[in-house]
């Protein structure tokens, strides 16, 4: 933990004020490539959540279906993490175990930018963001993770995989601020909300780990 405190510290330094007026704009790279196998680019995961968004404007009940943990109703299929089938020999294996310690870390980094955020209300998320979240390692990590479980218990992991992905989109929007223009109280709150938000995704999904 104490090495992941100093990854974000050291990201955070530099980006601390970008939101304040300065003459330096903070710019997002277009040209990010995250593709990894079997994942999709930032660009694309955009194009299907616009699609969510349309199909719940016709069908409320999709944008209901769509929610987990803490945040909403629990998704159709997901079983309780208590009645969760693991394979033991899967679960201990390098591979696992490996994805395992990466989801764990995953969160904490969750936890370490509320903590800069309640810091300080300007603070930019986007290089960790951008550095610690890439959106290929990141959804291969909670896939091999999620091997460990049964056919039945992956139907509702499945979802909270999704559903991480989609907090972390919701998270990097949310992060945006124009040039010169410093965060809002309402928009710090957002901040916080998208944060909570992913937090209690990350915890759902972990709490199937034995």
């Amino acid at each position: 933990m104490k090495f992941l405190s100093s990854t974000v510290t050291a990201f955070l330094i530099g980006s601390a004020a970008a939101f304040a007026p300065a003459p330096t704009a903070f710019v997002r790279s277009s040209s990010t490539s995250l593709q990894a196998e079997g994942s999709s680019t930032r660009g694309e995961f955009f194009a299907q959540l616009a699609g969510i968004v349309a199909v719940s404007t016709v069908f409320p009940g999709a944008a209901q279906a769509a929610k987990y943990g803490a945040i909403g109703s629990a998704p159709p299929g997901v079983l309780d993490p208590k009645d969760a089938i693991v394979d033991d020999e899967v679960f201990k294996s390098s591979a696992v175990q490996n994805a395992f310690k990466a989801v764990k870390d995953y969160s904490a980094l969750v936890g370490e930018m509320k903590s800069s955020l309640s810091s300080n209300s300007q603070v930019n998320l986007g290089p960790v963001l951008r550095k610690q979240f890439d959106f290929g390692k990141l959804r291969a990590d909670l896939n091999t993770l999620n091997s460990a479980f049964d056919e039945e218990t992956q139907r509702g992991t499945d979802r909270l995989i999704r559903g991480i992905m989609q907090d972390l989109t919701e998270l990097e929007k949310a992060n945006e601020q124009k040039e010169d223009i410093e965060r809002s109280e309402r928009r710090v709150g957002n901040m916080n909300a998208k944060l909570d938000k992913l937090q209690c995704a990350f915890n759902d999904f972990l709490a199937f780990a034995p």
